[in-house]
C-alpha cells in the first residue's frame, strides 16, 4: 500500500478518519467533486458521492484504499447533521466493503452547483 494513515500522539483520535496520511506513491489521482443527481436526504447524497468517489478511481485502477486525503462539502452545514453524515458514510462503506478513514475536510457551505445537491464529496489518492 501506498499510503499510511497515522494518529500522531497530541492530536485526537476521530472514529470516522485518521489526523494524518503519508504516501510515497508516484502517481496523484484527484477526484472532482462529486454530487447526487437522483437526490435524496443528506444520508442518500453522501452515500451516492461516496459511491461516485469509488467509481471514479475504479475508473483509474485505483479504490478508498489509495485515497490520501477527502474533502466533504455540506450545504448549510450545523453539527446536528452529523448523525446523517455519518449514516450515508457508513452506507456507503457497506457498499463498497471497505471504510473510507483518511484525513478529511468538513466544511459547510452556503450552496453548491444546484440547490438539490446538499452535499460534494472530492478525493485525492496516490498510486504506486
Amino acid at each position: 500500500m501506498t499510503i499510511t494513515f497515522i494518529d500522531p500522539d497530541g492530536l485526537p483520535k476521530i472514529d470516522v478518519y485518521r489526523q494524518v496520511s503519508v504516501a510515497t506513491g508516484s502517481k496523484l489521482v484527484f477526484v472532482a467533486g462529486q454530487v447526487a443527481w437522483d437526490g435524496g436526504d443528506l444520508a442518500a447524497q453522501v452515500e451516492q458521492c461516496y459511491l461516485n468517489v469509488a467509481t471514479a478511481l475504479a475508473g483509474v485502477g485505483a479504490s478508498f484504499a489509495d485515497v490520501a486525503k477527502l474533502n466533504v462539502h455540506v450545504v448549510d452545514w450545523t453539527p446536528d447533521k452529523m448523525p446523517l453524515l455519518l449514516a450515508g458514510i457508513e452506507r456507503a462503506a457497506a457498499r463498497l466493503g471497505a471504510t473510507p478513514v483518511p484525513p478529511a475536510t468538513l466544511l459547510g457551505v452556503a450552496a453548491l452547483d444546484v440547490p438539490e445537491h446538499l452535499v460534494e464529496v472530492e478525493a485525492t489518492a496516490v498510486l504506486d
